[in-house]
């Protein structure tokens, strides 16, 4: 069984751009239930499922398997509810952790998010400069449910 231990913040500026190169991620959620998400992604020429338990503080069961990319296109076109998540993703090392910074599209667009996965809930970590607010524990910043109430629909946004 796999974990992950995940931490959300909102992107205060673009200080962090000049460093990284970004790659395309187009995403998907299939029909679930008991706040599972089943996931389908898009990178570059490769198809992922991925599986996702319930969040508990930071902290959620993950499954994640490689899928041809035929399968994947076929899924993201006919089986996932829209929209998609479409981002730009930039990888970039923070003292010894990757940190993941998503730039959003589409009906998410403006929205800039990064995410760091740790060992332990309890681990220390450094923050970015150009690192905001946590958003760990607000369940619209999720991916999955930005695919139901993208950003641009929210009524107050930060």
């Amino acid at each position: 069984m796999a974990q992950e231990i995940e931490r959300k913040f909102l992107v205060t500026d673009v200080a962090w751009r000049q460093y990284v190169k970004g790659t395309l991620y187009r995403q998907g959620y299939l029909p679930t239930q008991n706040g599972t998400t089943v996931r389908v992604r898009v990178v570059g020429d490769r198809g992922y499922l991925t599986i996702k338990g319930p969040t508990n503080g930071v902290s959620r069961q993950e499954f994640e398997y490689d899928i041809p990319l035929a399968d994947a296109e076929t899924m993201l076109a006919d089986l996932c509810q829209p929209p998609l998540i479409e981002k730009w993703r930039y990888r970039i090392n923070v003292g010894s952790h990757l940190w993941e910074i998503d730039e959003f599209l589409g009906d998410n667009a403006g929205l800039v998010m990064a995410e760091v996965e740790l060992e332990s809930e309890t681990e220390v970590f450094d923050l970015p400069p150009w690192v905001g607010a946590e958003v760990s524990h607000e369940a619209r910043y999720y991916n999955s449910n930005l695919a139901k109430a993208p950003y641009r629909s929210w009524s107050e946004t930060p």
